[in-house]
């Protein structure tokens, strides 16, 4: 148990994966045997704790180093109930202490090479580099400014390498004409509709073909998840050559569970010649809880925000993450998952603005039943002055009976379902699944006249036939798809 960080559980330290010299290795095991027992240190190679409230965030189950996953809670981690969201914490600490704004840096993922490795010495080397005495001089000046530049010209360097280089500035796309039919209607200021659809189990994808003709008259774009649950299905390239084929836009959601920084900018190459025009980046629900036998259950390579980070730079700059030019760079309208209701909206709202800033143009949000916590989440992102850089698209599903309500209200970390909802469609009995409809109904009438959203992403769970009677009962046209 670490003293000054409460995630109650040690963790093995990394170790490098080569020899090193003697002295460093002598830094290394004193680093080691001081920053672990105070801080639970992994050895990670890229020290955050001064960005992360002085909480390891390598405490993290998913080891994510820009924030909280969607279903962050103050309870506890949903990977493992026996102890804290660390996040959660690193959030309560830091807004405790006034120091939310360093959550705002983009931070890079490991680099591998420096695990196990010390990180003193690196620091030892830039205060070299910057000139010791400067840096004391300056260190002990009565002026805050300079005792801020002189401490980034050291710390900077150390955590923001070369290759990566983030900071806490918005990055609007370099280009002026629509990537996508999806980004095109959005900026057209048309209220859109897009649907997700399951990829099926099987090798049959007779039934997408069913599901996406169903979903083609009225949705502006189709979105297929990527192994929801940890469960594996048909992969969602398929499914959006699928909807491509069919004349239908598609949105290809991406999760970094599944994927490590080579097979992200390999795989976002070839959305290009597949007729994929809008990706989703979201970190993925853990191992955990899906089937047996578990996946990896170490940490992931890459979060949310630095699949972000990479593929705007990578259409932006036409740069690869090492730094490599892109002949022909991707074009592509690049989007990601929000939970406003996963924690305090403050903090919620502080991990989508990061994802705006990172390349996030378009958000999904989560199932979205209490309208009136889903105002207070939009306030938030109003003062940080950010709703008019990203398009919104609420989460909407038909519950189709009491039992899936409750399922919903109990069961999934990040959805609010009111009680007010709960006895409506307990009251409703046979008739729970028209009940249901009702208040979708609702709740979509209400939503569209809030400011700041754009649009509704339906989350069918099999029920495409009931979405398609919700946009005719709402008396909206059909889509013309391109």
């Amino acid at each position: 148990m670490s003293l000054f960080t409460p995630g109650r559980r040690w963790q093995p330290p990394f170790y490098p994966f080569k020899r090193e010299k003697f002295s460093r290795r002598l830094l290394a095991a004193i680093e080691r045997l001081v920053k672990g027992p105070l801080f639970g240190c992994r050895m990670c190679g890229n020290c955050l704790l001064q960005e992360t409230a002085f909480i390891c965030p390598m405490e993290c189950p998913k080891g994510l180093r820009n924030g909280p996953c969607g279903v962050s809670t103050p309870d506890h981690c949903y990977v493992d109930e026996t102890r804290p969201c660390i996040w959660y914490k690193i959030f309560e600490r830091s807004f405790r202490m006034k120091r939310e704004g360093k959550l705002m840096e983009v931070l890079p993922p490991m680099d591998w090479d420096k695990a196990g490795t010390e990180t003193w010495g690196d620091v030892i080397r830039q205060v070299r580099k910057v000139g010791t005495m400067r840096f004391l001089k300056r260190l002990i000046s009565r002026d805050k400014t300079k005792r801020h530049e002189i401490w980034e010209s050291v710390f900077r360097p150390i955590r923001q390498p070369d290759w990566w280089n983030g900071d806490s500035e918005y990055h609007p796309p370099r280009y002026n004409e629509p990537a996508s039919e999806l980004e095109k209607r959005l900026r057209n200021g048309e209220f859109v509709f897009t649907v997700e659809i399951i990829p099926p189990l099987g090798a049959d994808a007779s039934k997408i073909h069913k599901n996406i003709e169903a979903a083609k008259p009225w949705a502006a774009a189709v979105n297929f998840t990527d192994n929801p649950s940890a469960t594996p299905r048909m992969t969602g390239m398929t499914c959006c050559k699928v909807a491509s084929d069919l004349g239908v836009e598609s949105v290809l959601q991406i999760t970094a569970r599944d994927h490590n920084r080579y097979s992200l900018q390999s795989k976002v190459l070839g959305t290009a010649e597949l007729g994929i025009k809008n990706i989703l980046c979201i970190t993925g629900d853990n191992p955990s809880i899906g089937p047996h036998p578990f996946g990896s259950m170490e940490i992931l390579d890459l979060d949310s925000i630095q699949m972000l980070w990479i593929l705007r730079k990578m259409r932006d700059e036409g740069k690869y993450l090492d730094g490599r030019e892109i002949k022909n760079k991707p074009s592509f309208f690049l989007g990601a998952a929000a939970s406003p209701f996963a924690a305090k909206p403050e903090y919620q709202a502080l991990r989508e603005h990061k994802k705006v800033n990172a390349g996030a143009q378009f958000l999904q949000t989560n199932l979205v039943f209490d309208l009136t916590g889903f105002e207070i989440w939009l306030e938030q992102l109003y003062k940080r002055n950010i709703l008019d850089k990203v398009f919104i698209l609420a989460g909407i599903a038909v519950l189709k009976s009491l039992n899936m309500t409750l399922h919903l209200k109990k069961c999934i970390p990040g959805v609010i379902v009111p009680d007010e909802i709960v006895k409506r469609m307990e009251k409703a009995g046979e008739k729970a699944q028209e009940e249901g409809v009702l208040i979708a109904l609702e709740l979509i009438q209400r939503i569209r006249n809030m400011q700041g959203v754009h649009g509704i992403h339906f989350t069918t769970m099999g029920s495409e036939y009931l979405a398609e009677r919700i946009i005719r009962e709402l008396g909206m046209g059909p889509v013309v798809n391109n």
